[in-house]
């Protein structure tokens, strides 16, 4: 269960940085806390780092409650679980139409933007600077997901592929190849 929230939220956000009238650079890193509530109200709160290269990869380390990885170029998706030994590889849907998140995206006030995709709504936030600083939705499993940006570091270049990889022992269990 938490893998497949894990891939729902990289998708969802790979869908939020690939074009916007929200201005992101070539790159940026920072701290990040998501935090899961159900509709019972009980929540998860995820603690990481993220690291954003143009076009569309993506590395989320996940730190507490439990060690994880999610890498993406795009097109394959990478979560490893390192409390589990495991690695799981899956395939992006392709026919998914990824910038249209954020071609919808509408202003609502002074910092806050709106879109609409597939039926969910996104609310997106960004701070004094224009840098992001939130996104939250309601995810596939009905959760309420909200990520909470901090220590942001827009660069103007790219992030090295080989960085925004992740990294496991070859003794770690393959799931998906």
């Amino acid at each position: 269960m938490g893998n497949l929230r894990l891939i729902l939220f990289v998708l969802s956000t790979s869908l939020l940085f690939s074009q916007s009238v929200i201005s992101l650079p070539q790159s940026f890193q920072a701290a990040f806390r998501q935090t899961v509530t159900n509709e019972q109200k009980k929540q998860i709160v995820y603690r990481g780092e993220i690291a954003f290269s143009s076009p569309d990869h993506f590395k989320w380390r996940y730190l507490s409650p439990s060690k994880k990885e999610v890498c993406s170029d795009g097109r394959e998706l990478l979560v490893v679980d390192h409390d589990l030994e495991q690695v799981t590889g899956y395939r992006m849907d392709k026919g998914l139409d990824l910038p249209a998140i954020l071609n919808n995206a509408k202003p609502h006030r002074k910092s806050v933007y709106i879109a609409k995709f597939k039926g969910k709504n996104y609310t997106i936030q960004v701070n004094s600077r224009k840098e992001l600083s939130r996104i939250a939705y309601r995810d596939d499993l009905d959760n309420n997901v909200l990520i909470v940006f901090s220590k942001m570091r827009y660069g103007d270049k790219k992030i090295p592929d080989s960085k925004m990889k992740c990294d496991y022992p070859d003794s770690y269990d393959r799931i998906g190849w």
